[in-house]
């Protein structure tokens, strides 16, 4: 049997590198390389201990009378946990360039990093509703000072204050939510509201149903989902490009990693009850995301539109929940690992070009590019076709599950929405490749020479997006992605423990 500490080991490691680097930062002595290698350190430690019972299905509660089962450490949370890590790192690796390239970062943004990322793993090992709340303030208060870091640029300040005002917002309408919920059924622990459901006939449960709809608000303003999806936009292009790409990618993975756990332990029973409310989010969220998407012509705010597209494609599997269950919840699982890599090299990429090369903003700006810096060229085209959902990448085989659980459990429409959202983004996506490899370059120069080690990173992200859309379809023996998925359905599984 593990000890119960290491099952919360994970956690201590990256919540001590925190409080470590913070009391680290008056030592001029520790640079910006340094002290993003310190947080490095903390979250490979972290990531090592996940892998020990990675096969082996498990449910267990450490500490469960210190802590009052308020955390869980299962399948579920180790491979979200995982996912979040992963991001993290790369995050460091990719942008630690760029911290050093430009002015206003010190080591304290290394520990409010992992402050941050601490919140994001308690959020996805919490089972009770006021932990949950705590787990998503600490994630959401790091992220507001780590948009307005720099504190020169008017820019970045108006980011943090307009997602410091909005999400607090969120974050009461959270508070109200878990009240309601408390006053209904005496307890804000997931699986105790779960046995209330069942033994209570669903006249009795009206609070209950209030009180997350008030939570699920919190979840659609976090995800950014239609009607609250506008500060995505200014707030993403607003942030430094490696803390968009760690909000785009990694902290909606944190989101959609609790509101799963909710509705699968605790909501089961009633999760029909918003389906023609997700219906309609679902739609306006595709057809809207889109919209902005096509307008946009910065990279960095189409990319912050187009999110708002994959969260659409994300609540296509959320509403299909009720009838398919494990498939659409896997495939949820599966398709947020698709996107934090496409996201997380994008926006990667163009936080290396913009270190080095701050006249690259917009889709013209790019013109002849892969003339310039082919190998850049080359990985960015990977992304787009990974995010637009070509075949032969990781992006295409996360479509494919969703809009197959989507059709199983009966919402063909929805699947014929995705896909036709799909054929939109094909617009914007493969327009950035076409500038770059059909257009004449505006203003020539000589090849920079790649330098440090984000270039390679990166590198490597577009290697496993290709190797998850291929895997062992052309190399019989070579390994693809069914473990992944085969992880995500433990995960599922683990849920089910009692």
């Amino acid at each position: 049997m593990y000890p119960d500490f290491l099952y919360i080991a994970p956690l201590v490691f990256v919540g001590f590198g925190g409080i470590l680097l913070m009391l680290l930062s008056p030592f001029k002595q520790i640079t910006i390389r340094m002290a993003a290698f310190i947080a490095l350190f903390f979250m490979l430690c972290a990531t090592g201990l996940y892998f020990y019972n990675i096969s082996e299905l498990y449910s267990y509660y450490p500490y469960a009378q210190t802590f009052g089962s308020m955390i869980v450490a299962d399948n579920y949370s180790a491979y979200f946990s995982t996912i979040l890590l992963a991001g993290a790192i790369f995050t460091i690796l990719i942008g630690v360039h760029y911290f050093e390239k430009n002015r206003g970062f010190t080591t304290e943004f290394f520990s409010l990093f992992l402050f941050s990322l601490f919140g994001m793993m308690l959020l996805v090992h919490a089972t009770e509703l006021i932990t949950v709340l705590i787990a998503l303030e600490i994630a959401s208060l790091s992220l507001y000072v780590m948009i307005g870091f720099q504190k020169h640029l008017d820019k970045r300040m108006e980011a943090s204050f307009r997602y410091l005002v909005l999400g607090s917002i969120s974050g009461a309408f959270f508070l109200l939510g878990t009240a309601f919920i408390y006053a209904n059924t005496q307890t804000t622990k997931i699986s105790q509201i779960g046995i209330f459901i069942q033994n209570n006939p669903q006249s009795d449960v009206m609070l209950l149903i209030m009180g997350v709809c008030f939570i699920f608000i919190t979840f659609l303003f976090k995800i950014a989902a239609f009607p609250l999806q506008n500060w995505a936009i200014d707030v993403y292009d607003g942030a430094p490009y490696p803390v968009t790409a760690f909000m785009a990618g990694t902290f909606k993975a944190a989101i959609f990693g609790f509101i799963l756990r909710f509705v699968l332990v605790d909501l089961e029973l009633i999760i029909d009850f918003w389906d023609n409310i997700l219906y309609v989010v679902i739609l306006l969220t595709l057809l809207y995301g889109s919209f902005l998407a096509i307008i946009q012509q910065s990279l960095k705010r189409m990319l912050a539109a187009s999110s708002i597209v994959h969260t659409g494609y994300l609540l296509i599997a959320f509403i299909s929940i009720d009838i398919t269950g494990k498939s659409a919840a896997s495939s949820i699982i599966f398709y947020l690992v698709a996107y934090f890599l496409s996201s997380m090299g994008a926006f990667g990429l163009l936080s290396y070009i913009s270190s080095d090369d701050k006249v690259r903003i917009t889709y013209e700006d790019f013109r002849g590019f892969a003339h310039i810096r082919p190998y850049m060229a080359a990985m960015m085209s990977v992304f787009m076709l990974s995010l637009a959902g070509i075949p032969s990448t990781i992006g295409f085989i996360g479509k494919f599950y969703i809009f197959v659980a989507a059709i199983e459990s009966g919402y063909t429409l929805l699947a014929v929405f995705g896909i036709l959202a799909t054929f939109v983004s094909i617009y914007y996506y493969f327009r950035l490749i076409a500038i770059m490899y059909f257009y004449p370059s505006a203003k020539m120069q000589d090849v920079p020479t790649l330098h440090g080690m984000a270039p390679y990173f990166i590198g490597i992200i577009s290697l496993i997006i290709i190797w998850g859309g291929i895997g062992n379809t052309l190399i019989t023996y070579f390994p693809g992605v069914d473990f992944l998925m085969d992880m995500a359905r433990l995960a599922y599984d683990s849920l089910q423990v009692k």
